[in-house]
């Protein structure tokens, strides 16, 4: 089984150092990583800098791969997809990306599995530019899991989504963590979401790491109140998760 662990990571762009300091305990294949903070603390950059895609200091540790960072696929808040394509098109592509493009029998079952257990099967072979901001995060997501990551990172994946389809995609998630042995790593703003699905959670900044370990540890009344700002209560909901309950904000 896969696993993730980041030292001393950190990311610059040109000169200009943009993160740093980032350090966490193994991250197992088949649970969930939360990375929470306010906006512009660096999230984005930290899933940039585990994919590859910028330079900076620290290391990323994979254990029990074959593949090396091949096995890591980033999800960004904007995938800039070709309007032009249809959905089964756009995710046909996710599907052959690097694999050459001879489409075989197992490639299409793959691809009406991952749209059926998102239940957008019924856009298919519509038009992305025709489809909700919604309904694009959600083919998003498809282009991401019929590339069967063994880690991958998902940069906001439910923020257009309405609250059943946010419970849904969260909840599809955690059993195809637990079921796949993938590791995954969501940037969330709702908390109590992280509360709800996420094992360990990742506390960015100001561009540094304020906190990581086990979710119902890392969100505590001290982490809102330094982190967010907020004057807040965690209390226990009827399925014995805390539940975060925000009283005011700090001026």
């Amino acid at each position: 089984m896969v696993s993730l662990a980041l030292k001393g990571l950190g990311a610059k762009y040109g000169k200009h150092v943009v993160l740093s300091g980032v350090d966490t305990d193994v991250l197992v294949g088949g649970a969930i990583t939360a990375v929470i903070g306010p906006n512009a603390a660096g999230k984005s950059t930290l899933f940039k800098r585990i994919a590859g895609l910028t330079s900076g200091p620290g290391t990323v540790y994979l254990s029990d791969t074959e593949k090396g960072t091949e096995t890591i696929c980033y999800m960004p808040q904007d995938t800039g997809a070709n309007a032009v394509l249809t959905v089964y098109e756009s995710v046909l592509l996710a599907a052959k990306q690097g694999s050459g493009w001879k489409v075989h029998d197992r490639d299409l079952t793959d691809i009406d599995q991952v749209l059926q257990a998102l239940r957008i099967n019924d856009l298919a072979f519509r038009g992305l530019g025709e489809l909700s901001g919604g309904q694009r995060q959600l083919v998003s997501i498809a282009q991401a899991l019929v590339r069967k990551p063994e880690i991958l990172l998902m940069d906001e994946p439910t923020s257009a989504l309405d609250l059943f389809r946010q419970i849904e995609v969260l909840g599809f998630m955690k059993a195809l963590a637990v079921r796949s042995g993938m590791a995954v790593l969501i940037a969330l703003h709702d908390l109590n979401h992280a509360l709800r699905y996420c094992d360990n959670t990742i506390v960015i900044a100001d561009g540094k790491m304020a906190a990581s370990g086990p979710t119902a540890e890392v969100i505590t009344q001290a982490m809102l109140r330094d982190i967010y700002r907020v004057e807040a209560r965690l209390e226990a909901c009827s399925q014995g998760k805390p539940l975060v309950i925000v009283d005011s904000s700090i001026v």
